[in-house]
Formats: structure tokens, C-alpha cells, sequence
């Protein structure tokens, strides 16, 4: 599988051109997560401020023979409690990145979630995986296979815009979102293709901004141009979309994990909609995907896309 730094080198070295910014890393205490934030700081993305148990996080670091003397280390008893202190740090101001290390994404977005400690806002998180395809030509942005289960109309507009922002930030200025469904017509027996429906009429209507949509379509409509010509169907999205915004978890998290592991694909995640931008990767997945998350985040946090949302 792709998974040097050459699969997302123009993203790795925008974020380097920008420097690094500080990023608060809850409960590195796995191989993967240390080693994520250790070569966040090497690569001039990131400055981590690693937030765990300070003699475990030693020991890691002297069994990976890591040198911690350049880094913050926050000490704090667990877990949660490094979730909790991870997200003060943002809502003190002294970082501008969350990054989650190797406890449950529920026990750390709790923290980030809390009404009156966390740092969400009016507009609904959600998470978007950055994937670079080899037979794409351009990199496909998937939406929401991490966070909402089940999203219903008011949540997709909001998951739909979160990864239009996104786009934006990468440089990619009028993205074309396909809204996915099993089938291209709408129908009333299938929800997803109702919302899709109603979700491109929100973007005639000013509701979603910055994007072109269309929807519903059915995979092989919205990345084919011959199966959209085939079946007929006349659409500025279908053969070439930025972003594949899909029914619900199951079916994204499905569809990234297969891009994964059968078509090689390599992938980097964030977590929009916060206060910051949040690194969100799986406790298994290496080094190499943390790193290239990082950037992401870090090109996020610079460029300071608009978010929905009182002061903190």
C-alpha cells in the first residue's frame, strides 16, 4: 500500500512552507501515536504537546529510543484525563491542533464535545478522509465515514459544508460534491436519494455555499464518466467529483477502508466543524497516516477556515 510522504507531497510541503504550529496530542501511549507526533515535529509541522502518563510515555520513548527533550510532556493520571487537559489546552490558546493518540475516539470526543468545556460550535462535527487513489487523478474526499452514524438532513448539510471548507483550504476553490445513493433517480423508498435530492436544492438556495452538487448518484455515476453516459445522465459532477458525500457511517467507513486495503489507496483524516481542526486517525493506523492527517490539519489551522459558532 502507498504510505510514504509522496502520496500527499504537495500537502506535506504547503504545511511546511507555513511551519508549525502547536499541537496538543492526548495519551500518546502506543507506538503509532508517539511515533505520529514525533515525526510531525521532525517533518516542521507540528510543535506537540504530548499530554499523558509522563512515566509512560517515557518508557515508549526510551523502547523507541525517542528523545523527548524537545518536547512538552503534560503528566496527567489517564486517559480521560488527558482528553480533558488536551482540549483546555485549546480553549487556553496554547494550541491550535487536536490530535488524537491511543485511547477510544468516544472517551476523546466526549471531551471535545462537552457544552461548556469542549470546543464545538453551532455548526455539527464531522470527519472527512483525504484519499489518494492511483487510477484517480485528483484526491477524493470522503464524508462522513467516522463520526454520525446515521445523519439526517440538517446533519448532512453540515457535513457537506465542513468538507467543502476543506477543499477550500487545500487550495481546491469550486469543488464538485457527489451525493451517493444506491441508484441516480429519487425515490421515495430510499432516504438517501430524498436527501440528496433536497441537499442540491440547498445549494440553489444559498444554504450550502462554494461547491457544485449533484445527487442522488450511484457510485459507479459519480466516478465513471462512460457509466454516467451509459445510463444517460447529464451532470457537471458525475466522471470527475472532489468530494463523495455518503448515506451514512457504514457505507463510508466501507468504501475508505476498501480504497485502503484493495486499491492501495493511502489516506490522511480530519475532524472539521471544532474550534480546530482535529486529528482523528485509528489506534492501528501508522506513523506515515498521522503525519500526513497533521498537515492536513496544520494547513487548516493557518489558513483559519470561517466556522459557525460563538466565543468559547
Amino acid at each position: 500500500m502507498i504510505r510514504d510522504e509522496h502520496a500527499f507531497y504537495d500537502i506535506y510541503a504547503q504545511a511546511r512552507a507555513l511551519g508549525p504550529l502547536p499541537m496538543a496530542v492526548a495519551h500518546p501511549c502506543s507506538r503509532e501515536a508517539l511515533l505520529g507526533a514525533v515525526e510531525a515535529s521532525q517533518h516542521g509541522i507540528a510543535v506537540p504537546i504530548l499530554v499523558g502518563p509522563g512515566s509512560k510515555i517515557a518508557r515508549l520513548a526510551e523502547e523507541l529510543d525517542v528523545d523527548l527533550t524537545p518536547f512538552e510532556v503534560i503528566d496527567v493520571p489517564h486517559s480521560h484525563a488527558a482528553a480533558e487537559t488536551a482540549v483546555a489546552l485549546v480553549r487556553e490558546g496554547r494550541a491550535a491542533m487536536l490530535m488524537k493518540g491511543s485511547l477510544h475516539t468516544d472517551e476523546f470526543m466526549t471531551e471535545v464535545l462537552a457544552r461548556n468545556t469542549g470546543v464545538r460550535t453551532e455548526r455539527r462535527i464531522s470527519h472527512v478522509f483525504i484519499m489518494r487513489v492511483e487510477s484517480y487523478p485528483r484526491y477524493l474526499f470522503i464524508t462522513d465515514a467516522a463520526i454520525n452514524i446515521d445523519p439526517d438532513l440538517a446533519t448532512k448539510r453540515d457535513i457537506c459544508q465542513n468538507a467543502i471548507d476543506l477543499t477550500h483550504a487545500l487550495g481546491i476553490p469550486l469543488p464538485k460534491v457527489a451525493i451517493l445513493a444506491a441508484v441516480e433517480t429519487v425515490s421515495p423508498a430510499m432516504r438517501s436519494t430524498i436527501d440528496a435530492a433536497a441537499l442540491c436544492k440547498m445549494a440553489d438556495r444559498g444554504q450550502i455555499t462554494g461547491a457544485v452538487l449533484d445527487g442522488p448518484l450511484a457510485f459507479d455515476n459519480a466516478i465513471s464518466h462512460a457509466a454516467a453516459s451509459t445510463k444517460g445522465i447529464a451532470s457537471q459532477v458525475a466522471g470527475e467529483p472532489d468530494i463523495l458525500l455518503v448515506p451514512d457511517l457504514e457505507s463510508g467507513n466501507m468504501l475508505a477502508k476498501q480504497l485502503t486495503y484493495l486499491a492501495a489507496a493511502a489516506s490522511a483524516g480530519v475532524v472539521m466543524g471544532a474550534r480546530v481542526p482535529i486529528v482523528l486517525t485509528s489506534r492501528a493506523e501508522d506513523a506515515a497516516g498521522r503525519l500526513a492527517s497533521a498537515s492536513v490539519a496544520c494547513l487548516l489551522a493557518h489558513r483559519k477556515q470561517p466556522l459557525t459558532g460563538g466565543a468559547l
